[in-house]
């Protein structure tokens, strides 16, 4: 399990904080979704999920409006009782004393912000998705090819960075190199990144360790990309004939619980591995916009083995 910290979450939204009296150090979010307590409010606490963000909009501060000032205290007094996270106030609408006296009682934070609900919330669980997201950290390099995200893997010294090198000297970007951190913000979509500690570094045998944003600039680097294609090298077994010529047969590597297309390179002297990931890399992506060159020309023996007969 990951958490957010309500600290950082303040500063990322910019967040008026409404009882600065309270401490947030240690304070964390756990949960990506988001609640707005309406049917709470009126007194409906089953199945009420107690450990989400609680936000009031329109809706909510209407309805409180609509109570008279003992109702609105005990409606507003048990959704405190039930020691929420933090309860975020959308387009600076307007704070009821109760809020702020049972907000002190209960030791919970109160924002406010200027944003509409619905854009307000929209960001938040797009930023809570990212930052209590599942990860794991591989070993290799993610390159944005040609606006492809490929990851490439492979055993120590085969040439991973060299080829990232390469890749970065032709135009394309470096997002990690030896450590890339996934993601997994959707159920279909996995994010990488690089640890602070390396960003912008390449490591290469016999050379040592290069800053690529001060060698190349600023356009040769990347802070993060969605993996949509891994390409896993290997040395080449000339006694296997294993090796996929015509691409039809389609492997997949588990990431996350997530399937990812994967290419396996055989290394030899002679090959451009950085040619042959960009080659990969333009491929996936017509492949997206419906043209696979290995169906078609699978289609045109078809009907010339069908017009021969």
């Amino acid at each position: 399990m990951y958490s957010a910290d309500i600290k950082k979450f303040v500063e990322r939204f910019e967040l008026e904080n409404l009882l600065p009296e309270i401490d947030l150090e240690g304070r964390v979010i756990s949960r990506k979704e988001v609640n707005r307590p309406a049917l709470q409010l009126t007194g409906f606490y089953e199945r009420f999920d107690n450990d989400r963000v609680q936000i009031i909009g329109r809706v909510e501060h209407s309805y409180l409006l609509t109570l008279d000032p003992e109702e609105r205290r005990q409606a507003i007094c048990h959704l405190f009782e039930y020691h929420i996270p933090c309860l975020i106030i959308c387009k600076n609408l307007e704070i009821f004393p109760e809020m702020l006296y049972y907000g002190r009682k209960y030791g919970v934070p109160i924002f406010r912000t200027q944003d509409t609900t619905t854009s307000f919330v929209a960001e938040l669980i797009v930023w809570l998705h990212d930052e209590l997201a599942d990860r794991e950290t591989v070993h290799g390099v993610l390159v944005d090819i040609y606006g492809e995200g490929v990851l490439i893997i492979g055993d120590s010294g085969i040439g991973k960075s060299e080829t990232a090198l390469e890749l970065i000297k032709r135009g394309h970007r470096l997002v990690a190199d030896d450590a890339v951190e996934i993601r997994k913000i959707a159920d279909k979509k996995l994010v990488g990144s690089c640890p602070e500690l390396i960003r912008y570094l390449i490591e290469l045998r016999g050379i040592g360790i290069i800053n690529v944003k001060e060698l190349f600039g600023v356009g040769a680097i990347k802070m993060k990309k969605t993996i949509d294609l891994v390409i896993r090298l290997e040395m080449w077994d000339g006694t296997t004939g294993g090796y996929d010529r015509i691409g039809l047969d389609e492997e997949y590597i588990d990431i996350l619980g997530n399937k990812v297309l994967c290419n396996t390179i055989p290394i030899r002297p002679g090959r451009n591995v950085a040619v042959i990931c960009e080659s990969a890399a333009i491929t996936n992506r017509q492949k997206k916009m419906g043209t696979n060159t290995a169906k078609e020309l699978e289609a045109r023996l078809m009907m010339k083995c069908k017009n021969s007969k």
